[in-house]
């Protein structure tokens, strides 16, 4: 059996350059992975797939990215039998983290090492393709850009450019779904044309060096449909700016923000901060 941490990621950049003919989105992004973790623990069976939830909220069968991600091997490999499959979910779902698309992804590598490595890594980047636009940066999680639909992701060399600072993340306790924000976009004309190049542009930054130059690239073409429907998003984030907050942002669809300090003493002054003014929100600081 292995049990395995299931990271989630924060888009530090989403730059929405246009439809495709395929219905899916042209984009470029910037992507953080972040130690907020989801467990799973996978054990290989010869009996059918089975998948088990800690929250019940979660179907526990095809509709779920990791029995889609765990059918998807076994069909590629070719092998028999199956496995048993247990998800401790500590991530908030429809949160613009990527936690499902993170199980998926750790399903992926955690069955093809207890299989002995039947799937080419090349294989394996194609199988979480299939599965989400997300999935491949799960693979292997390091700041990257990503490409495409975001599929196409080339890592990030080491930086030490927030070396120090800290991450503040809330949950307003409802979620957004990727779809919704998509189509919403449509009621913005020129909003999902941005211009070619961001992505380049923060990477740059970040090999740089400067927190300030790398702050001023956080941007995200889907808080504008997102923030017209939910303001509370961006009083949070008008808040958090006042408590000293390098920059603020939603990451991906939402409806996660996330807020930059100079410090972990100063990320977590301002989740107490948060915390005594807003209610019913998950909040979590972490450092980078």
């Amino acid at each position: 059996m292995l049990e395995l941490e299931s990271p989630c990621k924060v888009n530090w950049l989403l730059n929405i350059l246009g439809k495709r003919p395929d219905g899916f989105h042209e984009l470029e992004t910037l992507m953080l992975p972040v130690p907020l973790c989801d467990t799973l623990r996978i054990e290989r069976t010869q009996a059918p797939l089975e998948l088990s939830c800690s929250d019940p909220r979660l179907p526990v069968d095809s509709r779920n990215l990791v029995w889609k991600a765990a059918s998807a091997f076994f069909k590629a490999s070719g092998l028999d039998g199956g496995a048993r499959v247990h998800l401790e979910k500590r991530i908030p779902m429809e949160a613009g983290l990527g936690g499902g698309s993170g199980n998926a992804a750790t399903t992926l590598v955690g069955l093809n090492r207890l299989c002995g490595e039947p799937i080419s890594g090349s294989q394996l980047q194609e199988l979480a393709a299939s599965l989400g636009s997300d999935v491949p940066f799960f693979l292997d999680p390091k700041p990257a850009v990503a490409f495409g639909r975001g599929e196409n992701v080339r890592a990030l060399a080491p930086s030490s450019a927030l070396a120090g600072c800290s991450m503040l993340l809330i949950h307003p306790g409802f979620g957004i779904s990727t779809p919704w924000a998509y189509q919403r976009l449509a009621q913005f004309p020129g909003s999902a044309q941005g211009l070619t190049g961001r992505a380049e542009a923060a990477a740059l930054a970040f090999a740089d060096g400067g927190v300030a130059g790398v702050v001023s690239h956080l941007f995200n073409t889907l808080e504008i449909p997102a923030l017209h429907t939910y303001p509370i998003l961006k009083v949070y984030q008008d808040f958090l700016r006042e408590k000293g907050a390098l920059g603020a942002l939603m990451s991906g669809s939402g409806s996660t923000t996330f807020a930059v300090f100079e410090s972990v003493a100063d990320g977590e002054a301002a989740e107490t901060a948060f915390n005594l003014r807003f209610t019913r929100c998950w909040t979590r600081v972490v450092a980078f």
